[in-house]
């Protein structure tokens, strides 16, 4: 799915505001995992460039915690702000019918609606913002990130939340089990 969508915003990458408006959200949930709640309370002082950072001050649970983006999330919010502008106030602003941008806090539903448009596009079938999130720990466990970090990153108050996202299955037992190196000679016929 990520693929899918990612390649449909490069096939219709054209610098426009409707473009980068619509991808600014895909863009934030699907890197750095973000709850719908979380992308609508970021504020532009919130998004610190040569840090790579982000610092989710509304997150579940009241606990704030930072992200870091990847240079694409990096360069994606920078595109956008090029259009946003610079003033202070939230960091995604909704846009009217007419694709120009209200200057006011975006909704949860309006992070939906923007990301199931992107969906649409990329004939990705029907998903949830959830969806990404899910993808963003599964990927980082299946990376090799250890699950403490992962959960870190996450919002997650306990790595046991974290571990309910787990795919690796068997695999992963064998890999994890070859990091150890246990000395064995093995003796020779007499």
């Amino acid at each position: 799915m990520l693929k899918k969508l990612l390649r449909c915003g490069m096939i219709a990458f054209k610098m426009t505001l409707h473009w980068v408006a619509e991808m600014r959200h895909c863009i934030a949930v699907l890197t750095v995992g973000l709850r719908r709640s979380e992308v609508t309370f970021l504020d532009l002082n919130d998004f610190k460039a040569r840090s790579r950072s982000l610092t989710i001050r509304e997150a579940k649970g009241r606990k704030e915690r930072i992200v870091y983006l990847p240079e694409a999330g990096v360069q994606a919010v920078l595109d956008w702000l090029l259009i946003r502008g610079k003033a202070p106030g939230p960091l995604f602003y909704p846009l009217n019918k007419a694709q120009k941008i209200i200057p006011k806090r975006m909704s949860e539903q309006g992070v939906l609606r923007a990301l199931q448009r992107r969906g649409e596009k990329a004939d990705v079938d029907a998903f949830t913002p959830h969806d990404f999130r899910r993808t963003f720990i599964g990927n980082l466990l299946d990376a090799g990130a250890d699950i403490v970090t992962v959960a870190k990153l996450a919002g997650h108050a306990s790595p046991s939340t974290t571990s309910k996202y787990d795919r690796r299955g068997e695999a992963a037992k064998k890999r994890a089990i070859d990091l150890l190196n246990v000395p064995y000679s093995r003796q020779k016929n007499r």
